[in-house]
């Protein structure tokens, strides 16, 4: 990217050279920028025209116009264009990052979600113009309920950080009522978090107003019972636990520690990131689980690059259903649909009802696979990350070398030692062959850790290519994958150096500040 060479390429302003358009150094829209220029236009509405000291309070006016850029719809389109030309997706190539599941999605769940039916109507409509909407949202919170093994949900929350916050609130209303109702004497202040953990899990549990208490893995990958034994008393509140954990391997005494965690009176959350693994196969709510959160973008056909739109709807047991936000989509007496607030809700977890159509798309996913259907994706999620496994098993260190789920976590404790060759060598190297870096050094607990997701949607011939290149980058020197990547837009950045001395390319002031 240039650097805009003086305040004159501010908007109002030009740059003193001339944009390399099409070039390696893609101009910033700024410089792109000429005084007058519009890439929209909008037709007169025929009322009077209106000051903006006659709409808006003076007190909440800015001082000078927002420093936007001034580019005609052309110009715009093209660098655009241009900028995504650059950059990897998941309908260019295999997306194998770890544990976030960033999979090519059906086109089919794209244009379901445009329907005119669908995609023009306002969220403040009223629910007697807005049935088939509704329609949609109760049967697929019965749907999620069904594949979840749980009573209730709520599709509000908008991304999978919101669900957990959402699950934790929730925890934490029971725990409440526990309270007042004089069901429970002690509170509770304490969740408990295995090491394995998804880098969120703490984050959300201190929002929740809970202190984190980490419990260790065992010499298989799984959490040590007997120290989560020792961790538990009468003021945890519950567990966030994943399964299959971030290891890629299935909590296999999992009916012992709901056992446990129920015992002293806690609750049991899961972390849906890894539903996927599990789909048709055996549900969290047969566990012993009482909070389920779902990625809706990873597991459900929702495009989860860029950051999203996301959906992170929530399940809950029976006996938490009366706390979840409210309003909840309902089907009434009548067969109509309306909204309505449970009893206890925690109230609102979003401005509207979710990212709708987030939603639309997963509802139409889970229409078209069918119960089957999703009973295939996890069978082929998990034996294309054993085939991985076992493909990779010698070039790469295999930490816990025993059947996994839907991802596998392979190392380059050994390579580094042997060459110098890091995790991060290898990530950067695999882009220069065609394929995005897998999620790199997390879980935590391994070192060097390359964590693989194929996901169900690669084939055979992408898994030998992936393969194929991650056993030539074993071959180098760490010297020579250290140089990487040579052949990408924006070559290896001095990471630590570019964190200690930033240089914006673009100062948003107004020149004449």
């Amino acid at each position: 990217m240039t650097r805009v060479p003086d305040a004159a390429a501010a908007p109002g302003g030009r740059a003193t050279s001339a944009p390399l358009m099409g070039r390696d150094e893609e101009p910033t829209v700024f410089e792109l920028s000429v005084p007058g220029r519009a890439a929209c236009s909008f037709p007169s509405t025929g009322l009077p025209e209106w000051s903006a000291e006659e709409l808006v309070p003076a007190e909440h006016l800015a001082e000078a116009p927002l420093a936007l850029a001034e580019v005609s719809e052309r110009d715009l389109v093209g660098h655009v264009t241009r900028l995504s030309h650059r950059q990897y997706s998941v309908d260019l190539g295999a997306y194998p990052l770890g544990s976030c599941t960033m999979k090519y999605n059906p086109k089919l769940c794209d244009e379901s979600a445009a329907l005119p039916g669908l995609r023009d109507v306002h969220p403040a409509a009223p629910a007697a113009l807005t049935q088939g909407w509704l329609e949609l949202l109760v049967s697929l919170e019965e749907w999620l309920c069904e594949v979840t093994g749980m009573h209730s949900a709520t599709l509000q929350p908008p991304a999978g950080a919101a669900g957990e916050l959402t699950g934790l609130l929730l925890m934490r209303a029971w725990h409440d009522d526990q309270l007042a109702s004089g069901a429970a004497t002690t509170p509770r202040t304490k969740v408990i978090i295995p090491d394995s953990a998804h880098g969120t899990n703490p984050a959300s549990v201190t929002l929740g107003g809970y202190e984190t208490v980490t419990v260790p893995s065992d010499d298989r990958g799984c959490v040590d019972v007997a120290a989560l034994r020792e961790a538990l008393d009468d003021e945890v509140a519950g567990i966030m636990l994943t399964n299959p954990n971030t290891l890629g391997l299935f909590e296999e005494d999992i009916a012992e520690i709901a056992a446990a965690v129920h015992e002293v009176g806690g609750l049991l959350y899961y972390d849906g990131a890894n539903l996927n693994a599990i789909l048709g196969v055996v549900r969290p709510g047969d566990m012993g689980f009482d909070i389920v959160h779902m990625n809706l973008h990873k597991t459900f056909a929702v495009p989860h690059g860029g950051g999203g739109p996301g959906a992170g709807p929530v399940a809950v047991s029976e006996r938490l259903a009366r706390f979840l936000p409210g309003p909840r989509p309902v089907r009434t007496p009548t067969g109509a649909y309306d909204w309505e607030t449970p009893a206890d809700s925690i109230g609102r977890v979003h401005g509207w009802h979710g990212n709708a159509l987030a939603l639309a798309r997963a509802y139409s996913y889970i229409l078209a696979n069918g119960g089957d259907g999703l009973r295939r994706v996890a069978d082929l999620a998990v034996l294309n990350a054993n085939w991985i496994r076992h493909r990779l098993r010698g070039t790469y260190d295999v930490p816990f070398d025993r059947p996994n789920m839907h991802e596998c976590v392979l190392a380059t404790t050994t390579l580094k030692k042997e060459r110098g060759l890091t995790a991060l060598d290898v990530a950067k190297r695999l882009l220069e062959e065609g394929f995005h870096a897998p999620t790199t050094y997390f879980p935590l607990i391994v070192p060097e850790a390359l964590m693989i997701e194929p996901t169900e949607t690669e084939s055979l011939q992408t898994l030998e290519a992936l393969c194929d290149a991650l056993e030539r980058i074993a071959a180098e020197s760490g010297e020579e994958a250290h140089e990487a990547p040579r052949t990408a837009p924006v070559r290896r950045l001095d990471e630590a150096r570019a964190a200690r001395q930033v240089i914006p390319t673009y100062d948003a002031r107004p020149a004449e500040q």
